[in-house]
């Protein structure tokens, strides 16, 4: 006699305002012993001020999770498109009292 598994579904809801989507062109990661903070921030040319346009607070299990996922897309991305040119990397100091890391 087969076991079946029940598969149990989950519902993600996309408000119209979330699908719209933000635009960042640098992230700021920080973290501590129990949670990663990624700070999305719109960084335009000229301008001596930008704001942060949306923080993510992960565990560092969903962090690992999260960089696994995003080397996996960047493969088939590459498989499909072609290799991404790598840029100079950006030179903004930023220290915001942790250990800080440019993405």
């Amino acid at each position: 006699m087969e076991k079946q598994e029940e598969q149990q579904q989950l519902n993600i809801e996309l408000s119209e305002e979330i699908a719209d989507g933000t635009y960042a062109n640098l992230a700021i990661i920080t973290h501590s012993p129990s949670e990663f903070v990624v700070d999305f921030i719109n960084v335009m040319p000229g301008l001596p001020k930008a704001k942060v346009k949306s923080r993510i607070i992960l565990t560092p299990q969903h962090a690992k999770r999260l960089m696994k996922a995003i080397v996996d897309n960047i493969k088939k991305y590459e498989s499909a498109h072609g290799t991404i040119q790598d840029q100079e990397p950006v030179s903004i100091p930023m220290n915001f009292g942790g250990p800080t890391a440019q993405a």
